[in-house]
């Protein structure tokens, strides 16, 4: 394991339980996998503050089941006042035994997220917020009078492409402008989830209102490689950008940025079936061909392995 540094703490990852932890990640994910990686790493601190400041457990070797079920115990107490989504928690949670399978080089100590926590609702039952491209274009016009024009691209790349707010910053929006010009669709490769990027392709169709919106893109971009600033690493880039978005999106009764992505989906939904989404009617109103098929072609462009996953935008298929 290259990234063991010696010593007796923390299975020889350092001293650092955070540190060591990261360090554990990257040896078990190797080269590239960064927003996994990145996402592995956050929620380890998480519970490594959470056990310098309770049980003062400083070290992962000093970690049993006990300990996994406290913290199990506090989640489950911030699910129930509203405080996480299950959701978070279970990530959080799933963290842990990662990295503890990484570091231990065993599934010894292990917690099962879901009965610590609750089950998540993988079926989507309200109508996402930006479903009205209207509303969604005027905030986005606010947000380019009052000078965040890179929010406001990344804004409507979420909408008219169905990015992750990862993917639509990382995007290189003048070669996704070119690729758009020559096959109608664009490949998305960076910033993608579960280290597929370049391996898998991702194509997504252009319209011509996402036309519109690359090129605003690619303008705004300049001589730069994607839209994060280049003074800006991507984590300062997500803190600035979502205490915007918070400010900004409040008078369009707008919510999170990933509900423009669950919008895009609904519209796709519609486009290739004919009926509108089951989430947006109450019930499946297309045959089950025709749902299956959306559903299978969503989850490409959406970059999901699972055609399943598309309920958690589109709602339920029975």
């Amino acid at each position: 394991m290259m990234n063991k540094v010696g010593g007796h703490r923390n299975f020889g990852y350092g001293k650092k339980m955070a540190w060591a932890g990261k360090q554990a990640i990257r040896d078990r994910y190797g080269e590239g996998h960064y927003a996994t990686v990145a996402s592995h790493t956050e929620r380890w601190k998480v519970f490594v503050q959470w056990c310098q400041a309770v049980p003062e457990i400083r070290d992962a070797q000093n970690i049993n089941r006990e300990v996994l079920d406290a913290y199990g115990e506090k989640l489950a107490s911030d699910v129930d006042a509203g405080r996480k989504s299950v959701a978070y928690a279970q990530n959080l949670l799933s963290t842990v035994n990662v990295v503890l399978q990484s570091m231990r080089g065993d599934r010894c100590i292990r917690i099962a997220p879901a009965d610590a926590v609750g089950r998540r609702n993988n079926i989507r039952t309200e109508p996402p917020a930006g479903l009205d491209r209207d509303t969604v274009r005027q905030c986005v016009a606010h947000l380019q009078s009052i000078g965040h024009e890179r929010i406001a691209s990344v804004v409507e790349l979420t909408r008219e492409l169905g990015l992750r707010l990862r993917e639509a910053s990382l995007l290189d929006t003048k070669a996704a402008l070119r690729q758009a010009r020559r096959q109608g669709k664009v490949n998305i490769t960076a910033g993608t989830k579960g280290g597929r990027g370049r391996h898998v392709d991702r194509w997504v169709p252009v319209t011509k209102s996402a036309m519109r919106c690359l090129g605003q893109a690619a303008a705004v971009q300049g001589n730069g490689r994607n839209l994060i600033p280049p003074q800006m690493s991507w984590k300062q880039w997500n803190h600035h950008l979502h205490n915007v978005w918070k400010v900004a999106r409040e008078p369009y009764g707008l919510k999170k940025i990933h509900d423009l992505r669950t919008a895009y989906a609904c519209d796709r939904y519609q486009q290739i079936t004919g009926s509108a989404a089951p989430v947006v009617t109450g019930r499946r109103q297309a045959s089950r061909w025709l749902d299956k098929n959306a559903r299978n072609v969503i989850a490409q462009e959406l970059g999901h392995a699972r055609s399943e996953v598309v309920a958690t935008y589109v709602g339920s298929a029975k």
